[in-house]
């Protein structure tokens, strides 16, 4: 059994400027850039020493990989035996030469592509370094009506063999109207799924046991999504707080956070491909996108080691 970590550290700096994200064109001071590399060191060094199967996502809030220290870590971990995968959440933007000193087949890429920032043309060049490197990916856009051109001509430019996702945007009243959903949903079959809320309250998740989130100070939670803290990665006891939980939330809306929800069953349908929201089965369970089944409670058994 793997330990799936998504690591958040003190991060919070972009080289774009998307006007709904409170971290667009924010530069690190040399004292930030400092903590985050001071606490990414930490973390790559537990890592290192845990020598038990673990998968590790880098999630920031900013853009990781214009860092190098973030390419390097990705490197670092790739080339260890017991790390089966370290994915990372990117605009893509960075030079993706440091892919050449990993091992390829362990790295993830999450890519998000955002047609104000940067070039159709120069974005699929990125994809394609990706393909030749043989890197597991997927891409995709923020769902904003507004975008349906660009999304459409991305899907037609990519191999099928890439999965497209849209995310959709949660915030606004306006709604989408039913061409939209008809849009996105031809692009993506699971955008259905991310345009709702899922009922999580007491639901069985893998959230707390073997995937967890860990800030730069190391305090675990079962989640990004829920801020009761668990303990800290660095304590002695850690590996004691891993076990099955319910979720304490009423809902979960976020595409890393519900894709873990026993009861969605996402994880037959992206398996090995789960942090970088890869597909392995799309087709496997299609009508659960539309219509998913409502949930059992769960019964919380004991703690299983690692």
């Amino acid at each position: 059994m793997s330990l799936s970590i998504l690591y958040r550290g003190p991060l919070s700096s972009c080289n774009y400027g998307c006007a709904y994200c409170p971290f667009a064109k924010h530069h690190e001071t040399d004292e930030e850039h400092a903590a985050d590399a001071k606490a990414l060191e930490r973390f790559v060094s537990w890592c290192e020493g845990w020598q038990k199967p673990l998968r590790v996502f880098f999630t920031p809030w900013g853009e990781a990989l214009t860092q190098r220290r973030y390419q390097e870590a990705i490197s670092r971990l790739s080339k260890l035996e017991h790390v089966e995968k370290v994915a990372v959440q990117t605009n893509l933007s960075a030079r993706l030469d440091f892919l050449e000193t990993c091992v390829a087949s362990k790295v993830g890429v999450w890519a998000t592509y955002h047609p104000e920032w940067v070039k159709e043309d120069r974005f699929l060049a990125q994809c394609q370094r990706l393909l030749d490197a043989k890197v597991s990916f997927s891409v995709g856009v923020v769902g904003f009506p507004r975008l349906r051109p660009a999304l459409e001509s991305l899907r037609a430019r990519l191999p099928s063999e890439v999965y497209v996702w849209v995310n959709a945007v949660k915030s606004t009243d306006a709604g989408y109207s039913e061409a939209d959903l008809a849009h996105f949903t031809q692009v993506d079959p699971l955008f259905p799924m991310n345009n709702v809320r899922h009922p999580s309250l007491g639901r069985a998740c893998a959230g707390g046991h073997t995937v967890i989130s860990v800030d730069g100070d190391g305090v675990v939670r079962s989640c990004h999504f829920i801020r009761e803290p668990l303990g800290n990665l660095y304590a002695a006891d850690f590996e004691s707080v891993l076990k099955p939980r319910a979720c304490s939330a009423e809902s979960c809306g976020c595409h890393i956070g519900y894709v873990h929800l026993d009861y969605l069953g996402l994880g037959q349908v992206f398996g090995s491909g789960i942090l970088e929201r890869s597909p392995r089965q799309l087709e496997a369970v299609p009508h659960r996108a539309s219509s998913p089944k409502e949930p059992p409670t769960m019964s919380v058994a004991g703690p299983a080691a690692f």
